[in-house]
């Protein structure tokens, strides 16, 4: 078993769990080319090239082509296989969008420092702060945002109240207009309202030691083994690779028993809608907060976020 190179390469798919086309690409070969090898209708060697792409993207050693690693130890190799755990790139601003998009190109899991996401940031106020960013960057943030609001599009997103409520009613570090964040929220509201492929978070980061989350973008693919966050200077990101960290940290915001205490997802879409029809009244803070009491399950969660004030004796 696994004695050529085809047999090898079929079985890294099959064990990688991406799509025919997402391999296909990493070879630099089309769909047809795989799916024969996968039927095998084509029994040629592959090229050194398609090897070395897949020992480069996997972290594989070169020596899972030789022809005495087969069988058990080739099995054993792709699984006890050493490989740094730990991957810092350093390719710019440009090169850290393009990364994020291709590792986020079948699907994401995020938590975000801040409310709301860079991709919904950006469609509405392209240049938030005080630099200029090349033709390049404009792009691909454009291209960031299409993935993103494409229907089919799987995308779990997490957020903290905290985060949510600085952005809807702080004056400090808040460079939002009202019109923006009215335009934010209805951006967010119809992007995950009623849509399956969907799910979007809010997590009381005070019931609960959470510590962090505050500034890093955090995103998790549990399938493929990684994880990565981006570094608060110089555009670094950090790629994580250890299994036991990555699934502890899905499994913290995905178990019913360990998530953090936080809004459903089906719940989501209406606390954004509260918060919209709060800004647009120019209510405050803790009006809003009664909305929420008032209207929703929620009331305790977004009190947790509240500094303490006077309560009303009665829900208007």
């Amino acid at each position: 078993m696994y004695d050529n190179a085809i047999e090898k390469i079929v079985a890294i798919y099959n064990r990688s769990g991406l799509s025919i086309s997402k391999f296909a690409s990493i070879i630099n070969k089309d769909r047809r080319t795989l799916t024969a090898w996968i039927d095998k209708l084509v029994t040629k060697e592959p090229s050194s090239e398609v090897k070395t792409s897949i020992s480069k993207f996997f972290r594989y050693p070169p020596t899972i082509w030789e022809s005495e690693c087969n069988g058990v130890d080739f099995e054993d190799m792709l699984e006890h296989i050493p490989k740094d755990e730990i991957r810092i790139i350093d390719q710019g601003y440009e090169g850290g969008l393009r990364y994020i998009l291709d590792k986020e190109a079948q699907d994401r899991f995020v938590i975000h420092p801040q409310f709301p996401g860079p991709a919904y940031r950006d469609k509405v106020v392209p240049t938030p702060y005080k630099r200029v960013i090349s033709a390049e960057a404009v792009e691909l943030k454009k291209l960031r945002y299409e993935q993103i609001s494409n229907y089919a599009f799987e995308s779990t997103e997490w957020y903290s109240i905290e985060s949510l409520l600085r952005f809807a009613f702080s004056h400090i570090g808040n460079f939002y207009t009202k019109s923006e964040k009215i335009q934010i929220l209805e951006l967010m509201h119809d992007t995950f309202y009623d849509n399956y492929n969907k799910s979007l978070y809010f997590f009381d980061s005070h019931s609960t030691k959470i510590y962090g989350m505050d500034t890093a973008y955090i995103s998790i693919n549990v399938k493929q083994n990684f994880m990565f966050f981006k570094m608060p200077i110089d555009s670094l990101i950090v790629e994580i690779q250890n299994k036991k960290l990555i699934y502890r940290m899905h499994r913290y915001f995905t178990s019913a028993s360990q998530a953090p205490s936080h809004i459903i997802r089906t719940d989501a879409a209406k606390i954004l809608r509260i918060i919209k029809g709060a800004i647009v009244s120019d209510k405050t803070l803790i009006d809003c907060y009664y909305d929420i009491e008032k209207q929703t399950p929620y009331g305790a969660l977004f009190l947790n976020n509240i500094s303490p004030f006077e309560p009303r004796t009665e829900l208007p």
